[in-house]
């Protein structure tokens, strides 16, 4: 979310077979909830990964919006909210 510490929110990540899938899941999730889009990694042509911060319920909500968003046009591989990431887990993840 602009402006704010990242430390301390909950993290969602959504794996998904494909670019356009990925960019439907980011969408979905930034409308479902009051959470921001801290970065997309394209790991390679066939695997991205969405990431979301901010607190644990919109988050969740976030996810699975965005899970649903993109399982209807493309593979989400994995969904995954971390409520609490460990702190030293956070600069190497969100760079």
């Amino acid at each position: 979310m602009k402006g704010t510490n990242a430390r301390g929110q909950a993290l969602g990540l959504i794996e998904t077979r494909g670019f356009i899938p990925m960019i439907e899941a980011a969408d979905a999730m930034s409308k479902a909830a009051v959470v921001g889009l801290t970065k997309w990694v394209q790991i390679d042509p066939a695997m991205c990964t969405a990431v979301v911060r901010g607190d644990v319920g919109a988050v969740t909500a976030a996810v699975e919006a965005g899970a649903a968003a993109a399982g209807r046009i493309g593979e989400v591989i994995r969904a995954h909210v971390i409520p609490m990431p460990w702190e030293s887990l956070e600069d190497p993840l969100l760079k």
